[in-house]
Parts: C-alpha cells; structure tokens; sequence
C-alpha cells in the first residue's frame, strides 16, 4: 500500500497525540540524592522530621530522594552549618544556634529567652513581621538557602532535684542551647555543652543536673523522663525556633516542581509539631506518670523576665542586624500585650 507524504504526516501527528496522553513515565537517568542531617535523635526525629522527608520521597516518585540522618550521625550538632556549606552534607534541620551559624541572626535561633509565649508566635513572626527576609537575606551571605522556619516546643527544665525558687538554680549543670546558656548563667546556672545522644546517660551518672532544652513532650519521648525527677511550669521561652536549610548550590539545581514540593512538606512538618507538641504538652503534665511538678512563684519569675529585656537591648547593641531583629520582637509582644486574651494573659 502507498502511503502520501500527507497520509505520513497525520499518522505521525496522531501517534505523537497518543504519546502525549498516555500516563507520565519516570524520567530518565539517575535520581536526585540528598543526605539531611537533623540535630535531633532518632525517636524525636520520628516526629520532627522523619514524616515530612518519608512524604517528600514519596510523591516525588523517584525524581529525587532525601538520605534522613539523625544527631551526629554524619557530623557533630556544632559542625552542621560548616558541613551543609562545603557540600558533606545537602540539607540541615537545626536551629542557627546550636549548628553554630556564623551570621547575625544566629543567637535567636533556638530559644532567645522569652521572644515567644506560643508556638504559633514563630510563624506569625516570620510571615508577617519580616523576620522570614531577614533570615534569607543573612544565608545567602554564606551560601545556605534558608527554606522555612517553624516552632518546637516551649523550654522547660528538667531536673534531678526539686526547682521552687531561683536559688535552687545555683550550681546546677545544666545541657541547654548556648544563647539560653548565656542567659541563664546569670542565675548560677552551669550551661554544658554535650552531644544529644550522651545527654540520658550524662544525667545518670551526674555529669548533668538537669536540662534547659525542651518542653515534657520531648522529656517523655527521648527517655529523659526516665531520668530526671521534676519539671519546672516556669519556661524561658514559649518556642523553639528551628529551620530547614540547603546548599545554595545543591539547592539551585533542583527543579521548581521539587523546590515547591519540599517546602510544602517541610510546612506540614511544621503543623505536625503545632499540634503534637501543644497536645503532648498539657496531656503530659496532667497524665504524665514521671515527672512532679514544681513551680517558681509568679512575682520572683517577674525578674527573670526582666532580665530578659536587658539581655534583648545587649543583644540589640551588638549589631545593626540584632536591633532590627530585637525590635520586632519588642513590636510584636507590645501587639500581643495590648490584644490580651486569647494572645497574652496578664
């Protein structure tokens, strides 16, 4: 049979029709491969982390794929910033604080003493107050995509002994982030410096008295509760600030369609932890089999609060950057105050 250029043409422009609607194949070649490391343990990181990076695997369908490591696994906490920044590693979940990022904005990351009351004071903040720009801004200074922050829990301590007054805090050793360390030396409190993992059996054998780095939720969930006696109400900051963070470079190489991808699996860790830990927070006080409560009395805490003003405005003088910061945060609290309930309460 005899088949005319133009009989050749529309056969061909059909097939290319139906090629284009037949179901999506995989694209070819090798996947994206990312290795994240988290500042947290593998139990927290169930929570923390682990849901959002199984998700993103999952829907991107073998485009790419993100390695999951835990606490120190490939490097030290302290070493997080420095490996995400040659390359070791591709992507960090942390706070700024405790990687030791060397930027302006790193001694808010964690839990800057007393900047947030609720965890969803954090999301506001960035989203609406500017702090998002200026942590982006302060990364790409040192070649680290900043892709979104997001709140943890409050910072309680936990302790071997009975806390009911700031005395009680005299001498005590205590693991905490390092801009809470600073703060908190002031009341005679030792800040120690340890790897996370170490941290259950450094209270065992009495090198720790106690920790300054999470709420009860986490106490319970990682065996610290097992370990320690008593929480303290009091806390010194309402919410943990951490972030995930890429390569710049690793991260300009990525497709838009995955960047989005991430970053909408990243928020849904966010909301995750909003709810598990503002759950896990009061059911554990109230239902938590451990830990006994104790509290500081309201009128002596007022001074630690106090205090924390002060240490806002030494902060604030260090740098242009630090007083820009320092003063939304004052903004934002003055906004809260004034609103009252539900926002602030007394």
């Amino acid at each position: 049979m005899t088949t005319t250029r133009r009989k050749f043409l529309t056969t061909g422009a059909v097939g290319g029709a139906a090629v284009l609607a037949a179901p999506a194949v995989h694209a070819q070649g090798a996947p994206i491969k990312w290795r994240m490391q988290t500042y947290a343990g593998a139990a927290l990181g169930e929570h923390v982390v682990k849901p959002a990076i199984d998700t993103f695997n999952q829907i991107a369908d073998g485009q790419m794929e993100i390695e999951l490591y835990y606490s120190d696994q490939i490097v030290p906490t302290s070493e997080l910033f420095r490996a995400m920044q040659s390359g070791t590693i591709d992507a960090v979940q942390s706070d700024d604080d405790s990687m030791a990022s060397p930027t302006e904005v790193t001694v808010f990351g964690g839990y800057f003493p007393f900047a947030s009351r609720y965890s969803l004071d954090v999301p506001v903040l960035f989203n609406q107050y500017g702090l998002k720009q200026i942590w982006e801004e302060e990364y790409a200074k040192v070649g680290v995509q900043h892709i979104s922050a997001g709140a943890w829990d409050p910072c309680h301590f936990a302790t071997k002994d009975p806390i009911r007054s700031l005395k009680d805090l005299e001498g005590k050793r205590v693991f905490t982030f390092p801009t809470a360390g600073r703060f908190l030396a002031q009341f005679g409190v030792v800040p120690v410096q340890l790897p996370w993992e170490d941290i259950q059996v450094a209270l065992q054998t009495g090198e720790l008295d106690g920790i300054a780095w999470s709420g009860i939720t986490e106490d319970y969930t990682v065996g610290w509760a097992d370990v320690t006696k008593y929480f303290l109400t009091n806390n010194i900051s309402g919410a943990w600030i951490g972030h995930f963070f890429a390569n710049q470079e690793k991260w300009n190489a990525v497709p838009d369609n995955l960047k989005a991808l991430m970053k909408v699996c990243f928020e849904q860790s966010h909301y995750y932890r909003q709810w598990w830990y503002w759950g896990g927070e009061a059911d554990l006080r109230v239902n938590g089999p451990k830990l006994e409560l104790t509290s500081i009395p309201d009128a002596e805490w007022a001074t630690v609060e106090d205090k924390a003003r002060a240490f806002w405005d030494e902060i604030a003088a260090e740098s242009p950057t630090k007083a820009k910061v320092v003063e939304i945060f004052k903004k934002y609290n003055a906004v809260m105050a004034k609103a009252g309930r539900p926002y602030r309460y007394g």
